[in-house]
């Protein structure tokens, strides 16, 4: 049995503002818009919600309800999520409703369905397909978070653009266009579809939302569907600036609490973790470079869907029978990332996991480890760091020492205690 690292807790600097006041910047963001000119009193608009833990998100749905209302329209509430929450009505309403999207707080109604409508073919040559229910009604406002995708790169990556193909298209229209992917490039299909949805499909404007790297609220733009482009490129790179980052560059094993699709649509964000091109390393110059990932828990959010856990190396056993395993390998098969629905090695214990894992990260010794251990992928203001990062960490002026190098602690059955965050003093 190897020995373990003693590890040590670390705080880090966070980047990014953090808006004080989330429901009356979507107030004032709306109201730029000027939609009484564009909605008229008794018209239906549908309201997009997607299946990612964006904070504030059941807030900002209420804003814009009441935004709406008070223009004297009639909001209701679309699930917008491709293929998740099992690629089902009920499903798809128990994700948003778990984030506290309900009709009693949102005060409008939820219309979950998985039924689409092809509106036109693209230049390329395949269907678009948009929700009925969102077709059907006299608008449709798009709200989402703007951030890196976990899969993509370019100047147009996860945001109001893709909510239009993805979410909207529901899992019809996303599994038509992840197949797409495998012959196009990325930003083609969005500005293909994009494109064409906001010409065919009464969209009336876009609330994009932009987090700092503590997983907050940090901007909020309302935009017109004329400007959906070009606003977004802008969101996208403030969003680069400000996302979460593992404090060091070079990894043996990353030890991660918890993964979840309320986490990231990845389980995981690969942007984080160094595995946006290959699940199992870096590529090329990507950093950082983690040599092997480990993770204990799926979050119940995730509502059994698992994926992200194939580009893990270990796993807890629990975590596999927490899965859901229809819900994981269709949200695997429709996006075409078939690798990260597959089990990595499972055990009972987190002893387990560390005396199989430390093994494997090469001529260091086990005791010597260079190991981090966090909360998850969007939660890195404070991290454990092994004492191999001793050194470097006392010559950062962004990083906090937070105490001195410790043994790890395991409970009778051979497990670490959760991630908490300390309060600070």
């Amino acid at each position: 049995m190897p020995a373990y690292p003693q590890m040590f807790r670390l705080r880090q600097r966070i980047a990014g503002p953090l808006l004080d006041d989330v429901p009356g910047e979507v107030q004032r963001q709306l109201a730029r818009l000027q939609l009484q000119h564009t909605i008229l009193p008794g018209q239906t608009v549908a309201i997009t919600a997607g299946s990612r833990g964006i904070a504030n998100i059941a807030v900002i749905t209420r804003a814009i309800v009441q935004h709406l209302q008070r223009l004297q329209a009639r909001p209701l509430i679309v699930p917008a999520m491709g293929s998740h929450g099992g690629g089902t009505a009920a499903g798809q309403r128990q994700v948003i409703e778990s984030y506290g999207i309900t009709e009693e707080f949102c005060g409008c109604p939820i219309r979950s369905s998985m039924e689409t409508m092809i509106v036109c073919q693209t230049d390329e040559g395949f269907p678009v397909h948009f929700d009925r229910t969102a077709l059907q009604a006299d608008h449709v406002l798009v709200c989402g978070r703007v951030k890196p995708h976990t899969d993509f790169v370019g100047d147009l990556q996860s945001g109001l653009a893709k909510m239009l193909l993805i979410g909207l298209g529901k899992h019809e229209g996303a599994k038509v266009y992840h197949r797409a992917i495998h012959d196009y490039d990325f930003g083609q299909i969005v500005r293909s579809v994009a494109a064409r949805v906001l010409s065919k499909c009464r969209i009336v404007a876009g609330l994009g939302i932009v987090e700092n790297s503590d997983d907050q609220t940090a901007k909020i733009l309302a935009v017109g569907p004329d400007e959906f482009i070009a606003r977004e490129q802008e969101l996208l790179v403030l969003a680069k600036q400000w996302m979460p980052r593992l404090p060091f560059s070079q990894v043996d094993l990353l030890l991660i609490d918890e993964i979840g699709k309320n986490i990231s649509g990845s389980g995981m964000d690969t942007n984080v973790v160094g595995r946006k091109f290959n699940d199992h390393a870096a590529t090329g110059d990507e950093l950082p470079r983690v040599r092997r990932i480990a993770v204990r828990r799926l979050t119940a959010a995730s509502h059994g869907n698992a994926i992200g856990i194939g580009m893990a190396e270990f796993c807890r056993a629990d975590l596999i029978r927490a899965a859901d395993q229809r819900a994981t390998w269709i949200n695997g098969l429709t996006s075409g990332h078939i690798s990260a629905a597959m089990w990595p090695l499972h055990f009972e214990t987190d002893r387990q996991i560390l005396d199989n894992a430390l093994p494997t990260i090469g001529l260091r010794e086990p005791r010597d480890a260079r190991l981090l251990w966090i909360r998850n992928t969007l939660k890195l203001a404070e991290v454990e760091a092994s004492a191999a990062f001793w050194n470097e960490a006392q010559a950062r002026a962004d990083l906090t020492i937070l105490d001195s190098p410790r043994e790890l602690q395991f409970d009778a059955v051979g497990n670490l205690p959760e991630f908490e965050f300390r309060k600070p003093h």
